[in-house]
Parts: structure tokens; C-alpha cells; sequence
């Protein structure tokens, strides 16, 4: 019955996406009102249809139905609780079904929170979210739908997996079924990787709203700001999903691939790396239109081009053509995702041609001076695009170039990636720490000169002490240090001195100061927040990528031997035992000197799943550095083991900074209207004017 409601529910959501497009578009030409509110009643009742469908097979999960063949693939009946549920997108079909419920979601909001403010574009921005969610739907429904059942062939005696029931079938036994189930993918059981999917899913869905109702303006004519402020907070809600998705899969890989780093520059961690660098650059250059009416094409251009590489990085992901541990196994839906791809992208690009050619979205200023707001935050936009060229070159260009026309195969590495992505990186915080201070329409050097004083000064200090105190503190590394700290200072600086003005003017407290200056420009000093979160993740990056130190030790159990300077390591022991889902374990027992004193007990360790060894690592983390065990071999009879030791610097920085960027984007896009004080104060004046009366 479970999988009937789930097959059913997901074919009636791809009939009324459908019709939500067709009554949409039809609707908005022939200016029927009565069509468009039942393309958006439609619209709307994707969301039930599609949590019906997921629900069930969550349920199927949950209650061991083995005879649905997604269920039988992705657990079994040592599955804890946990896992099962996560399991839901622990797979190609599940996850496809999981990406539809979100995009239904987003959707569902986009349409009840937008629908009275922007009326003209909401039939266009409904066909547009409705024809993305169409396509995934049709694909699940059709190509991988999640809810196949296994079905025994009497004449055969072979199990066929169909989701039509084929005539002469029976149903096969359970007990069966339950003991040939594969389970979940051990890569999948960590807690980074559990969340990261749906973290990266909701970027990816979210970034489809603004880009409908972008397409929403260019076909209905309405090329004001309107679209942008409509948009704004579900761009910062999916760049911040983004954001936390690509923080969660450099600590899952951190944990769990054994390799003592968190960012390999793999084709799919890049895939999802290319929307965050466009959504960024966007998230910058929509402030020009707001506050100039300046690059109209450009924020189209640009937020057209976040939604292509969000269906790309799917496409790349999905389709099989790359080879990863992120990604899924080959499959049909390939060329299907490709042709999406290309006709929403063509189809967005000529209607941006269209309205540019016929002069609808000329600047209203031009622009003046090489040091103003507008001509940096372009800057800004141009590293964002160098990067994105760059690592899409690395990743897919140049392999698939070389596959096409010479017939060769072919893998630029992380030599190439750390040789062209420092230098962009740095020009980045070079101009985040520059463009702040900027004013719009024209800067003086001079005046620019005199608002970087303090943030300079405060930064070569920084760097005094770390030359003096810290052994982190090559000529690169100093440089790259400079840069980020003045990055920090700057966003420090610029608040600091909001806070003085504020309270000069009102004889405020610090923190009544703070709190009022945040409540007036949430966007702008949340921004602030942001940056100080990138500048700690940079700090982080730099010591953990210069100055990792990698070693290899064999040790018998009760040896000690020195690592680097300050550290020992001895081993204790070694134990074997099989776990409650079937694991072999190896754990190697040891204990972490520092400078003489025992520090930490660690047990890095091997899993051994059938057919999948895992290498999880023992750590012991300080804000300072980690000291990172892996365990390669041993030999429990002869009582000795290898390891591979990493110590690396400052890496817990780039988590820590994660968290602060979560943080100043939550407040950039906190819903909450601030009312001005001005009328606050008048609300109050009459407020007691009133009781007096």
C-alpha cells in the first residue's frame, strides 16, 4: 500500500506542475485572472502531494519494507533508527525524491509570502518554479522512481524490480528479501554527511527563486528593482544553505576519507563550490542596482547564470559522468538533465538578449572614479567570476576539451588549483577589506587613505606579534595573513565606528548602540558578520594548508616515539571485535604527549563494511591545532601498527568561522521589520498623547 501512495501522490504532482505552468502562462497572455489563481492553487498543492509521496517511502524506511526495492537498497535490518531515516537521500532515487518535496517547499513560500506584493510577477515566476519542479517530478516518476517493488518470476525463479505489477509474478519472501539487503553506504554514517546533503539541496532549490522571478521580469516587462527586493531574502536563505552544505562536506571528509584535509578540490565539491561563487558575486552586485540603478544586465546575467550552475552541479553530481565518492552512480537521467539544463539557460539568456537590445536595461549613472563602491564591488564580481572560469576550467572544461577533440583523458589535480585559485583568493580579500570604506559614486585616495589607517595599523601589529611569538610565519604566510586580517579589521572598524557616531548622536550604551545600529541596517552589518566569518575561515585555510605537517610511524603496543617537537604518541593497544551492524573493528588505543604531559587518549581506528574498508581517524583538537592519527596497518599478533600523523594548524578555524558566517547571514536575512526610531518616538508621543486625552 506504502508504495502505492508514494507512486501515486508522485504521478498526480507531476500532472498538476503541469497544469500550474499551463494555466500560469495562459493566465498572464490572455490577462485571465480566474487561470492564474489556479495555476498557483495548483502550484500550491504540490507541496501536499509531494510530502504524501515522501512520507510514505520515509514510512516504507522506517518499517523495513523490503519489498520496495529503494528500501531494500539502502538499509537493512541492522540499520539503526537513525540511519534509516537519513537513508531517504542516501541514494539516487530517494534523494531525487527528497530534492522534488524541498523545491515544492520553496516554492510553497515563494507563492504566499510573494503573491500580494508582486502580482505582475508572480504567473510568470509560478511557470518558471513549476516547469524545474516539473522536470525533477517526470524524472523521478519516470526514470528512477523510488517506489519499484522486487516481484518473483515463478517460470524464472528471478527477481524482476518494476513498479507495475507484471502478470504470473508473486510476491517473494521477506525473511529473504531482509537477509539479502545491501545497507546503507558506510560513507553515509556521519553526522556531516547526513546533514550535508539536504543542506546542499536546499541551496540549490532556493537559488531557483530568484531566478524565476528574474525571468518573471524580463517576460513581463517589470525590469525595476522589484524583482531583487522580492528575491532578496530567499537568496541569502539559500546562500546560507549553501554555505553551511559546502562547511559540512569539508568536515565530513575530514572525518571520514582518511586523507587529513577537508577541501581535495574534487570535480563534485567544485560543482557545488561554482553557484556559491556566482550567488556571492549576485549577492554584491544587486546592492548597486538597489542603491544606483547600475549593472541591471549584469544581476540579470549573474543570477541567471547561479541557476545554471545549480542545475549543472545536479547534472554533474546525477548523471555518472564524474567519478567521486560525492557523487551517485551512472544512470539514464544524463542527457535528460543536460537538455534542461541548456533550454532554461538559452531560454533565460534570450529573453536578457531580447530586453537588452531593445534598451530596457540601460544604468541610470554612469560610473565614476576607479575607487568608488560601484567600480570595487565590480571588481569584487570579476575575482567571483575569475574563480568560477577557472575552477570550471580545472574540473570539467579542460578533461571534457580533451575527451572530445583529442581523444584523450586528462585531470588537472590540486597543483593546478592551488596555483591559480591563492592569487584570486587574495585579490578577494584584498577588495573586501578596500570596498567597505568606499563611497558611492565617487572616493578620493586620500580619503580612502585615511579611513584604512586604523584598520592597517591594527594589522601590521597583528602581524608583528604573530612574526615574534608564532612559528607560522613565512613571507607567504605573513602576506596572505595581512591580507585577511585587514579584511577583519575593516569590517570591525566600520562598525565600531557606526557604534561611535551612534552614540555621540544619542547618548546611547555600547551594546544599546550595537543593537539599534543592527536593527537599522541589518543587511549592511550583518554583512560585516559574514566577512569576520570569512576572514577566520581564511585564517584557518592558510595555517592548515602551509604549515600541515604529514608524518608516518610504526609502533609496537608500549613504544613511544617523538613527533615534531612538542608531541609524543605511544600505543597502547590493539583490540578486534565485531559491532551490532556487522562492522569488523580494528582499534588502536593510544595516548597524546605534549611536551611531557598526557594530553589526550585517541582511538583512530579501521572499519572494516563488507566490501568497503573506512579509515576513521583519532584526533585530539584545540583551538591551536590538531594532532590527527590515522591507522593504515597492523599487525595484532605481533602486537605493532602503522600510522599516518598529521598536525594541522588552526584547522578548527575554518569550522569555527562557518558557524560565525551562518550567523551574520541570519541576521542579514532576519525578517523581522525594524521600524525607524523616528517613528517609534512619534508612535510614542501620540501613544501618551492619547491617555492624556
Amino acid at each position: 500500500m506504502l508504495a502505492e501512495i508514494g507512486a501515486v501522490t508522485l504521478g498526480l504532482a507531476f500532472v498538476v506542475s503541469l497544469y500550474a505552468i499551463l494555466a500560469s502562462v495562459m493566465g498572464e497572455v490572455r490577462h485571465r485572472t480566474a487561470w492564474v489563481l489556479s495555476g498557483r492553487n495548483a502550484a500550491l498543492l504540490t507541496l501536499p502531494l509531494l510530502a504524501i509521496s515522501t512520507g510514505a517511502l520515509l514510512v516504507a524506511l522506517v518499517t523495513e519494507q523490503y519489498q520496495i526495492s529503494y528500501v531494500w537498497s539502502v538499509s537493512d535490518p541492522t540499520t539503526p533508527l537513525f540511519y534509516r531515516i537519513t537513508a531517504l537521500w542516501g541514494s539516487q532515487r530517494g534523494s531525487l525524491l527528497f530534492w522534488c518535496v524541498l523545491m515544492a517547499l520553496f516554492a510553497f513560500g515563494a507563492i504566499v509570502l510573494n503573491w500580494k506584493s508582486d502580482r505582475r510577477l508572480m504567473p510568470i515566476a509560478i511557470a518558471a518554479m513549476m516547469a524545474v519542479l516539473a522536470f525533477f517530478v517526470g524524472i523521478t516518476f519516470f526514470m528512477e522512481n523510488p517506489f519499484t517493488r522486487w516481484w518473483l518470476d515463478p517460470s524464472t525463479m528471478r527477481e524482476v524490480d518494476t513498479l507495475l505489477i507484471p502478470p504470473g509474478v508473486v510476491a517473494p519472501d521477506q525473511a529473504a528479501l531482509a537477509a539479502t539487503a545491501q545497507g546503507l553506504n558506510p560513507l553515509l554514517r556521519h553526522f556531516g554527511m547526513i546533514i550535508h546533503p539536504p543542506m546542499l539541496y536546499l541551496g540549490f532549490v532556493g537559488f531557483v527563486v530568484p531566478f524565476a522571478f528574474a525571468v518573471a521580469a524580463l517576460a513581463s516587462g517589470d525590469l525595476t528593482t522589484n524583482w531583487i527586493k522580492a528575491t532578496r531574502r530567499w537568496t541569502l536563505v539559500a546562500w546560507l544553505f549553501l554555505s553551511l552544505g559546502l562547511i559540512l562536506g569539508g568536515r565530513w571528509a575530514y572525518d571520514v576519507l582518511g586523507w587529513g584535509g577537508y577541501w581535495g578540490w574534487d570535480p563534485v565539491e567544485n560543482a557545488a563550490f561554482l553557484p556559491w561563487l556566482v550567488g556571492t558575486a549576485f549577492l554584491h552586485s544587486v546592492m548597486i542596482q538597489e542603491k544606483r540603478g547600475m549593472l541591471k544586465v549584469w544581476n540579470m546575467a549573474l543570477v541567471i547564470m547561479t541557476f545554471s550552475a545549480v542545475m549543472f552541479g545536479t547534472f554533474a553530481t546525477r548523471s555518472g559522468v564524474i567519478q567521486s565518492v560525492h557523487s551517485f552512480a551512472r544512470s539514464e537521467i544524463g542527457w535528460p538533465m543536460l537538455l534542461f539544463w541548456a533550454g532554461m539557460t538559452l531560454v533565460a539568456g534570450a529573453l536578457l538578449v531580447w530586453r537588452w537590445q531593445r534598451g530596457e536595461l540601460r544604468d541610470e549613472h554612469p560610473f565614476v572614479g576607479l575607487l568608488s563602491r560601484e567600480s570595487l564591488f565590480v571588481m569584487n564580481n570579476v575575482i567571483f567570476m575569475a574563480l568560477t572560469v577557472a575552477i570550471f576550467w580545472g574540473s570539467f572544461g579542460a578533461p571534457i576539451t580533451a575527451s572530445l577533440f583529442f581523444n584523450q583523458e586528462i585531470t588537472l589535480g590540486v597543483e593546478y588549483f592551488m596555483l591559480v585559485t591563492p592569487p584570486l583568493f587574495a585579490l578577494m580579500y584584498l577588495l573586501m577589506g578596500v570596498a567597505p570604506l568606499s563611497a558611492w559614486s565617487a572616493m578620493s585616495l586620500r580619503r580612502m587613505g585615511a579611513s584604512l589607517m586604523w584598520p592597517l595599523l591594527l594589522t601590521a601589529a597583528t602581524l608583528f606579534v604573530i612574526v615574534l611569538t608564532s612559528e607560522l610565519n613565512t613571507p607567504v604566510s605573513v602576506l596572505a595573513y595581512g591580507l585577511v586580517f585587514m579584511a577583519g579589521y575593516v569590517a570591525l572598524y566600520e562598525t565600531a565606528r557606526g557604534v561611535w557616531v551612534r552614540r555621540r548622536a544619542h547618548r546611547e550604551s555600547v551594546w544599546l548602540a550595537l543593537r539599534r545600529l543592527y536593527g537599522r541596517n541589518q543587511r549592511r552589518y550583518g554583512g560585516y558578520i559574514v566577512h569576520l566569518g570569512i576572514v577566520v575561515i581564511g585564517i584557518g585555510v592558510i595555517g592548515s594548508t602551509i604549515f600541515q605537517l604529514e608524518t608516518r610511524r610504526t609502533l609496537q603496543i608500549n613504544e613511544t616515539q617523538r613527533i615534531d617537537r612538542q608531541y609524543e604518541l605511544r600505543l597502547d593497544g590493539l583490540q578486534q571485535g565485531i559491532s551490532a551492524d556487522n562492522r569488523e573493528l580494528i582499534v588502536a588505543a593510544m595516548t597524546v604527549f605534549r611536551d611531557g604531559r598526557e594530553v589526550a587518549r585517541i582511538q583512530p581506528r579501521i572499519d572494516n563494511f563488507p566490501n568497503m574498508p573506512m579509515t576513521i581517524a583519532g584526533a585530539h583538537s584545540t583551538l591551536e591545532k590538531d594532532f590527527y592519527v590515522l591507522l593504515t596497518g597492523y599487525d595484532t599478533e605481533r602486537g605493532i601498527a602503522s600510522f599516518k600523523v598529521y598536525i594541522n594548524p588552526l584547522v578548527n578555524l575554518v569550522w569555527w568561522g562557518g558557524l560565525v558566517l551562518i550567523l551574520g547571514t541570519v541576521l542579514a536575512a532576519w525578517p523581522k521589520e525594524i521600524v525607524p526610531e523616528t517613528v517609534r518616538r512619534t508612535r510614542k508621543v501620540n501613544s501618551l498623547a492619547g491617555e492624556m486625552a
